[in-house]
């Protein structure tokens, strides 16, 4: 059961990052590079720290020892430039969790954060941090695209409107 939520939560996270990006780019490049008093600033540099954010939690999933680039990296200034890095993201989201055993979910990870102190938790309990992580920046996002453009401007990203659609497929 709980490997099911976990696709279901990955399938989401890229139906919803396929809409935001969507939006985003209808609005245009230049609201989108507009310092908005956000945390990492605009539109573009929150969509910029979930490709880094992500791309370091899954490094730390698949024990990859890479570097961790800082959290506001900025990896492309233009959404066309960004947006395959996002899908490219999503699929090996998708393709982890995919290929996960029920018994992988309480077993341990164990990785360093960015300031190099040591943390030792379950897989289950990361993931359920990646997923709340990327719905926390895809509302800031969702909010600068509402500031920006009107409501119009900003998709629903409702959870219950991507499981009707997939029940409706």
């Amino acid at each position: 059961m709980m490997l099911s939520r976990y696709a279901m939560l990955a399938g989401y996270n890229a139906w919803a990052n396929t809409r935001l990006f969507a939006a985003a780019e209808a609005l245009g490049p230049e609201p989108c590079a507009r310092p908005m008093g956000a945390f990492f600033g605009s539109v573009m540099g929150t969509l910029n720290h979930l490709v880094v954010a992500d791309g370091i939690w899954m490094d730390r999933f698949e024990a990859r020892d890479a570097p961790q680039p800082a959290l506001d990296t900025i990896l492309a200034s233009a959404l066309p430039a960004l947006r395959p890095l996002r899908a490219a993201l999503d699929r090996r989201i998708l393709d982890f969790v995919a290929a996960r055993r029920p018994d992988d979910l309480s077993a341990d990870i164990s990785y360093a954060n960015s300031s190099g102190r040591l943390f030792r938790q379950s897989l289950a309990s990361a993931l359920d941090h990646l997923f709340n992580h990327q719905a926390h920046h895809r509302g800031q996002v969702h909010g600068l695209l509402t500031q920006l453009g009107g409501r119009e401007a900003a998709p629903s990203l409702d959870l219950i409107v991507f499981q009707r659609e997939v029940a409706a497929a």
